[in-house]
């Protein structure tokens, strides 16, 4: 299972003009990423104030993220980002003294 960096934007011609269309469009959205967040595949997620963009850091298989993604496409688009814990930074060390 690996950890992801999620970096996504909202597609702006897809966000509505009308104030309440665009509030319901967002709790729709809230509510997707709160089951993410339920099922355990989401463990942090935030919006930077101002923009259309933020972040998530996901934890699962290459296709358990794929898949969660896909919920949101076409609204959204990601760069996705695999981390590299200190374990894994850690095994790269002993891999490079030997």
């Amino acid at each position: 299972m690996g950890k992801y960096l999620v970096l996504w934007e909202m597609d702006q011609s897809k966000v509505p003009i009308s104030p309440q269309e665009r509030g319901a469009a967002w709790e729709a959205l809230m509510g997707v990423v709160k089951d993410d967040i339920a099922k355990g595949l989401t463990k942090d997620w935030g919006a930077f104030v101002g923009e259309l963009r933020g972040y998530s850091i996901v934890e699962g298989t290459e296709v358990e993220v794929a898949s969660s993604l896909q919920q949101y496409v076409p609204f959204a688009l990601f760069k996705v980002h695999p981390i590299a814990t200190v374990e894994h930074v850690d095994e790269l060390i002993k891999v490079l003294q030997e």
